[in-house]
């Protein structure tokens, strides 16, 4: 007798139909209710976006390149002499890079 390998397994197939049913009967949002909650949120928020930053400056402290870093010459990232792969025309690259 012939096997069709293509055709669902009784049991996986009844998992599936109980899935979907129970999916169909959650209790999701559709398109009305979510544009409704939607315009509910725009008169809450003010002319800000909640939780954002307004006007707040950003303090980085800059240290300079060490005596024992370089920068790439193709990534343009400060490494550690240990990356150095190559210097050409006094130019150096990291490991990275030439990999």
């Amino acid at each position: 007798m012939a096997q069709d390998y293509d055709e669902a397994r009784p049991d996986v197939a009844e998992r599936s139909e109980e899935t979907l049913k129970r999916v169909k009967e959650m209790d999701a949002p559709n398109a009305r209710t979510v544009v409704e909650e939607l315009d509910e949120g725009e008169a809450l928020d003010g002319p800000e976006l909640p939780g954002a930053i307004v006007d707040d400056e950003l303090i980085v402290r800059v240290l300079p390149q060490a005596a024992d870093e370089f920068t790439c010459g193709s990534c343009f990232l400060v490494r550690h002499r240990s990356q150095l792969a190559r210097e050409k025309d006094g130019v150096k690259y990291c490991r990275d890079c030439e990999a």
